[in-house]
């Protein structure tokens, strides 16, 4: 809770955004609702640890550093603790390498000393208010020391400039027809192909991209409201019930750092 209120927060910082991945930075009140979402999940403890669980009756396990894998229902706990949060999209070349590296278990713990380093950078960034582009690149240099390198299978370039082009059309209306002819497939095999490429179906993959522009426009300045318009959503209602599905969390409960 907000100290003085009685509004419930599920975060107070900040949401940096880049193509294919994001950084959430700061004060992680505590437990969301079971949800899943399209990205693989790096949660950071920058202060204490974090605890998840996969199942809603399972025991809470305490991590400092974890990673979850894209599509597995979760609930995450953080604490009251400073957190940062990367998600990586799994089409993506390092989303592909770090399901490679970390194919197991629904949620697995990570250390070592690179990661340490990292979460130190990050703390000082978010304590300091660094710029957008400071945390993005700090961000990414993460991703990329998680990831290890190229994969060794890369996504269809088809599908790739089929989401790029919905990256650009999330103001608007955007149909499996239309990204088929973008990447010259019928709507038939495209759908198929998105699937096999993404592990995610083309309606399921818009809404996500969708929500997490709203997050990203919203956490920058613009209300709900209006961040439910620019992104495509039929209203503020339609991005609530979306973002609970897909974080956990009601929108309104993610909160500027002044």
């Amino acid at each position: 809770m907000q100290r003085g209120s009685s509004r419930p927060i599920a975060e107070i910082g900040r949401v940096v955004l880049w193509s294919g991945g994001s950084l959430w930075i700061g004060q992680a009140a505590g437990r969301v609702q079971s949800h899943a979402h399209h990205a693989i999940q790096i949660a950071l403890a920058l202060s204490g640890s974090v605890r998840f669980r996969v199942q809603e009756h399972s025991r809470w396990i305490e991590y400092s550093a974890a990673l979850v894998l894209p599509h597995e229902r979760h609930q995450f706990d953080g604490n009251d603790q400073t957190v940062a949060q990367l998600f990586v999209e799994p089409e993506t070349a390092q989303g592909r390498a770090l399901l490679e590296r970390y194919s197991g278990e629904p949620v697995a713990a990570l250390a070592g000393h690179a990661l340490e380093a990292f979460k130190d950078s990050l703390g000082r960034m978010f304590t300091t208010r660094a710029n957008d582009e400071a945390l993005i690149a700090a961000g990414q240099q993460a991703v990329a020391s998680l990831s290890g390198g190229a994969p060794a299978l890369s996504v269809d370039a088809r599908i790739t400039s089929a989401i790029a082009w919905i990256s650009s059309r999330l103001h608007g209306s955007i149909s499996l027809a239309e990204a088929a002819r973008v990447a010259h497939l019928s709507p038939g095999r495209f759908r198929h192909l998105f699937v096999a490429q993404t592990g995610i179906s083309f309606r399921a993959y818009v809404l996500w991209a969708r929500v997490r522009q709203a997050v990203d426009a919203a956490m920058h300045g613009m209300s709900w409201v209006d961040a439910a318009q620019a992104c495509g959503f039929a209203d503020s209602a339609h991005l609530s019930r979306t973002c609970r599905r897909i974080f956990g969390i009601a929108p309104s409960s993610l909160i500027r750092e002044p």
